[in-house]
């Protein structure tokens, strides 16, 4: 199935600013539409009642310099 990104911002933030945002995307979760907005785009999405949600947590090796480097990832996934 062929993959169309429909939105992704990618920026340094503080924890707190992170906190502050997972908590507001819980609450638009919860109420059943997100909207995920930067400077220069946005989208508007309905959650179902009962999507999948996964967390993985990642820990990637450099294999040149051995530095490590993790990923935390919240993700929802549905069909329409």
């Amino acid at each position: 199935m062929p993959e169309e990104v429909l939105f992704k911002t990618e920026e340094s933030r503080s924890r707190s600013e992170i906190a502050e945002t997972l908590v507001a995307a819980a609450e638009q979760i919860e109420a059943g539409t997100v909207q995920l907005e930067s400077t220069d785009q946005s989208e508007t999405v309905t959650v179902p009642e009962e999507p999948t949600f996964e967390v993985e947590l990642e820990r990637l090796t450099d294999s040149e310099t051995g530095e490590q480097r993790y990923e935390l990832e919240y993700e929802l996934h549905w069909t329409e």
